[in-house]
């Protein structure tokens, strides 16, 4: 008998590939049909000599798929996102990449059909498959989970080195050992894989803490013996070209750490050490250089917002600030904002401290306070730049507010980030800085307050009816709304590691200026005056955007509530 039509169609293949004459694919055609899939390649190998790739090639054309070398890609935090690891492990699959609203997958049983269907009804976006090697898809999960290593072998290490006569002689394991450079790496990478915002080293009275910041939460990682503590600050410290002599007093640095690792992570890091009771304390603060800015539509912004915001700063001249606390989004928005408007006939001038992005066509500057490089002197420097925006990372002094508002009122638009607890405060906060009124309200076009708060996991969410107190304040937050929402699941699921949120998004409260609420400013009005001038004019607040969230399916009761307390 034949060979049946997979094999032909391999065949085939391999004589558009040119690597077959059409002899030798009639020879092979010929052959008895117990040429099944490895019977066949050992004979192309064997007997033709054709490269184990090359059939490989040939036996994804045949099934119309694109080949995929899955040893080449990528393994990081948002690898496994979308498609649960434990999925993709059970079912051979490995996510290759997203384009648009296509996720690129690598298969390797290209006739499992429902599997397809599994992934869109699991990410909701349009599946493009593409072969792999089983071995390859294997070997990828077993060589990724062997690259983020734990922590055991490197912590018997330094405990083996705490038994050395290094540690008899009273001497601490030294920053230079191999099993500290070895941990402080792991830290990161381990960090960063998992999604972690920031690393937090806080030394106690026996032991060294290490809890990392995911999604807005502080995770408990590792506790180290408190003699173990001196040293990898110390090599934190180093990698950020500190003094690690100066203990007493608090230092800032950045870690460039692709000189660090082999791993190909492009990552910088920012860095602030502290004296503390203890010892000295570290947070490290992860920048991925890699991560583009988010466009202005995957911020979280209502409609409402988005088109009132994206008037504000398309302005000729005027102040828009940025107000909520470290960690609220205020950066990101900021970037995405000025990526917007970015064009080649517009010059745009940042102070920002530290730089965490670079954005193309724009200059930024990097403040250096220890010279004399402060906000308010980068401001001066750039009213002679001739620029039509600037941005100013914070406004944090007297001095860079007067200049802030002098470059608003001439003929520049000004964006800046103010620490304040909601949109209407701001003012309060200008003036305590000795600004005057009058100023205020000639400057400012608005004020956009912000937090972020954690999405609810769209795998595992439940959905419920509020009763009693939530029903309560959900009809007043939303207008009288009330209808089904999300609950985190309590156990969570293997996407979301168990905590029943993945990621998270923005709830913003923007305040326009309009003539009612700049003859307030100008009257010295209360804050709570000016809150309710704005909302009559149309406000949503920081409680009421979160709750349109929760409404949306974004977010759930619990976590609104936790953020924001209710409006008054």
């Amino acid at each position: 008998m034949p060979l049946g039509k997979a094999q032909l169609q391999i065949i085939a293949e391999l004589g558009k590939m040119a690597r077959l004459t059409a002899d030798q694919r009639a020879a092979l055609a010929a052959r008895p049909d117990d040429l099944n899939g490895p019977a066949l390649e050992k004979v192309l190998q064997e007997e033709y000599g054709l490269p184990p790739f090359a059939i490989f090639v040939a036996r994804a054309r045949s099934h119309g798929l694109a080949p995929c070398n899955v040893a080449r890609l990528k393994t990081t935090g948002q690898t496994f996102e979308r498609i649960p690891q434990e999925f993709c492990q059970q079912n051979l699959v490995f996510p290759a990449g997203v384009i648009g609203d296509l996720l690129l997958v690598a298969v390797a049983n290209p006739f499992d059909g429902t599997l397809a269907a599994k992934l869109k009804e699991l990410t909701g976006k349009k599946i493009i498959r593409m072969l792999a090697r089983e071995k390859d898809i294997r070997d990828k999960f077993a060589k990724d989970q062997h690259g983020v290593a734990g922590f055991d072998d490197v912590i018997e290490r330094i405990g083996a080195e705490f038994a050395t006569e290094a540690t008899v002689t009273g001497e601490d394991v030294t920053e230079e050992s191999g099993p500290i450079i070895q941990l402080a790496n792991r830290i990161i990478e381990d960090a960063y894989y998992n999604g972690t915002s920031d690393i937090h080293l806080e030394p106690q009275e026996k032991e060294i803490v290490i809890r990392n910041r995911i999604d807005g939460v502080c995770h408990e990682k590792l506790r180290l013996p408190g003699k173990v503590g001196p040293a990898l600050i110390a090599r934190f410290k180093i990698m950020c070209n500190l003094d690690i002599a100066e203990r007493r007093m608090p230092q800032d640095g950045r870690i460039v750490f692709k000189q660090f690792t082999k791993k190909g992570l492009d990552i910088d890091l920012r860095v602030s050490t502290a004296p503390l009771n203890h010892g000295e304390g570290i947070v490290m603060r992860i920048l991925d250089k890699q991560k583009s800015t988010l466009p202005m539509t995957a911020l979280g912004f209502s409609e409402e917002n988005l088109v009132k915001y994206r008037e504000a700063i398309r302005q000729p001249y005027g102040m828009i600030l940025h107000c909520g606390p470290t960690g609220s989004g205020k950066s990101m928005t900021l970037y995405s904002a000025l990526n917007e408007i970015n064009t080649p006939d517009i010059v745009i001038r940042t102070a920002e401290d530290p730089i965490e992005y670079t954005l193309a066509g724009i200059n930024q500057m990097q403040m250096h306070r220890h010279i004399g490089l402060t906000f308010a002197a980068a401001l001066r420097a750039f009213l002679r730049q001739d620029p039509d925006i600037i941005l100013v990372g914070e406004i944090r002094d007297k001095e860079t507010a007067n200049i802030a508002v002098e470059a608003a009122l001439t003929g520049h638009l000004l964006i800046s980030t103010l620490h304040t607890n909601d949109a209407p405060s701001t003012v309060a906060r200008l003036t305590d800085m000795g600004v005057e009124p009058f100023m205020i309200s000639s400057s400012l076009l608005c004020v956009c307050a912000q937090r972020l708060i954690r999405r609810v996991c769209k795998q595992c969410r439940q959905q419920y009816e509020p009763e009693g107190r939530e029903k309560e304040l959900m009809q007043k937050a939303l207008g009288g709304w009330s209808g089904p929402v999300y609950r985190a699941k309590p156990e969570g699921c293997p996407k979301c590691g168990g905590s029943g949120y993945k990621g998270r998004v923005g709830i913003h409260e923007l305040m326009i200026t309009n003539e009612e609420l700049m003859e307030a400013i100008n009257k010295g009005r209360e804050t709570s005056d000016l809150k309710k001038i704005a909302v009559r004019a149309g406000m949503k607040t920081l409680h009421q955007d979160s709750f349109l969230k929760v409404k949306e399916g974004l977010s759930t009761l619990a976590e609104a509530i936790a953020n924001v307390p209710p409006d008054l």
